[in-house]
């Protein structure tokens, strides 16, 4: 039997997690049971909801002072029955997660789908490993920089930075999520214009570099503009996901005329994650749930940059974009926000190679610009791989050791 079970966190002054995980099983499926005839329960047995496990959890000092009050906590899992809902998330994250997120003490931690549930999602077209054959990569974690400082410009500023960072050895270049179509910087002239520039440092120098451009617009247009995308001869395509939605990524992954890689932006997403009462757990919605949808790769904010989580949440993110499922390929997580070269040896030991090293600020900010940003964190990556001291390897690296004199190594984060 296929069902979606679901993981949720609950929070209650009443302490009786048994009768209000029941309640919920029956209140996102049948409704009611124990008044029901004999007949009916016969009928219905395969619509109810299951409670399959309640573990109850110590109290905690914070949460009881969030809440005012002595407050119980306990992890339940409830598993829903597929036949009950359509094979897609909207439909499965409305049962389980629909108006129970209204209840305000309760945080959903996971979801986990079985039987022929799970061949409904198509996951990464590309994943990790089709992406490293595109670029033909595939014995260090791949470095990506973003066009910043960008708005108001023009075309040509935009072929300027990224001739710039594609010269500095940057693998990957995106726009800004805030990049949005405009007279100055139209959507078919960056993708044509980046592709130029991008060919000509390849003859250049024999580095490939992948630009991923700002997919935006209304939503049913959406599918017609990567479509152009394509034919303009886009590499990859940027996408904001939680403002559009999960469906709307699968239902681009999923149309034959479409491609090329898909990059999961995460902005929005904090007005679900962030709370450690209610909403979603970073590791369902960013990990899980994106690359399940189709990303090729997941942004996430890392634990140590300017807009850090809490290490456990960014590591539960990778860990669900790169285990190994036989009905998915595995995704890159791109650990970002703040990220500069002193870094790098905490990424490489934190997310491992299979993850994109990806700055702003720390590849544009660089004294020598944004080629020297690229160099310095190429070197920062080598010298990690070789088993050096970033401070050795900057002795003959002038990028490198510039880097480390502006912005040290990594600063404290959350645990």
């Amino acid at each position: 039997m296929s069902e979606a079970i679901a993981t949720y966190l609950l929070h209650d002054t009443k302490g009786s997690h048994e009768k209000k995980a029941e309640g919920i099983a029956l209140g996102l499926t049948i409704g009611t049971w124990t008044d029901l005839p004999e007949l009916q329960r016969e009928q219905l047995k395969k619509h109810k909801g299951r409670v399959l496990s309640v573990e109850a959890l110590e109290e905690l000092e914070n949460v009881n002072s969030y809440f005012g009050a002595s407050t119980y906590r306990s992890i339940v899992k409830i598993a829903y029955p597929a036949a009950n809902f359509s094979a897609d998330l909207p439909a499965i994250l409305t049962t389980a997660f629909g108006k129970l997120s209204l209840d305000g003490e309760i945080k959903l931690l996971d979801l986990e789908f079985t039987g022929e549930l799970r061949k409904s999602f198509p996951g990464p077209r590309y994943g990790i490993q089709g992406i490293r054959d595109i670029l033909d990569v595939y014995d260090r974690p791949l470095v990506m920089s973003i066009f910043k400082g960008v708005i108001g410009r023009d075309i040509s500023y935009l072929g300027e930075q990224l001739r710039e960072q594609a010269l500095g050895g940057v693998d990957l270049v995106k726009d800004d999520e805030i990049l949005f179509d405009s007279d100055l910087t139209p959507f078919d002239e960056r993708i044509q214009n980046g592709k130029k520039i991008l060919s000509e440092v390849y003859e250049e120098t024999g580095h490939r570099t992948l630009y991923a451009v700002n997919l935006t617009g209304k939503t049913f247009k959406l599918a017609d503009k990567a479509k152009r995308a394509v034919e303009a001869g886009a590499d990859a395509l940027l996408f904001n996901v939680f403002s559009y939605g999960l469906d709307v990524l699968q239902s681009l992954r999923e149309d034959q005329d479409i491609k090329i890689p898909l990059m999961a932006h995460p902005a929005f997403s904090g007005g679900l994650t962030a709370s450690a009462f209610y909403g979603l757990s970073n590791a369902l919605l960013l990990g899980k749930l994106v690359r399940y949808a189709g990303a090729d790769y997941s942004l996430f904010p890392s634990p140590y940059g300017n807009v850090a989580i809490p290490k456990t949440d960014a590591l539960g993110i990778a860990c669900e974009l790169t285990k190994q499922e036989s009905e998915w390929k595995t995704a890159f997580p791109v650990p970002s926000a703040g990220i500069h070269p002193g870094m790098v040896p905490n990424l490489i030991a934190d997310f491992g190679i299979d993850s994109i090293i990806n700055a702003g600020g720390g590849v544009h900010g660089h004294p020598d610009g944004a080629r020297g940003g690229g160099k310095a964190f190429r070197q920062a990556v080598d010298a990690v791989l070789a088993g050096e001291e970033l401070t050795s390897r900057a002795n003959d690296n002038a990028e490198l050791r510039k880097a480390l004199e502006l912005w040290g190594g990594v600063p404290a984060g959350p645990k």
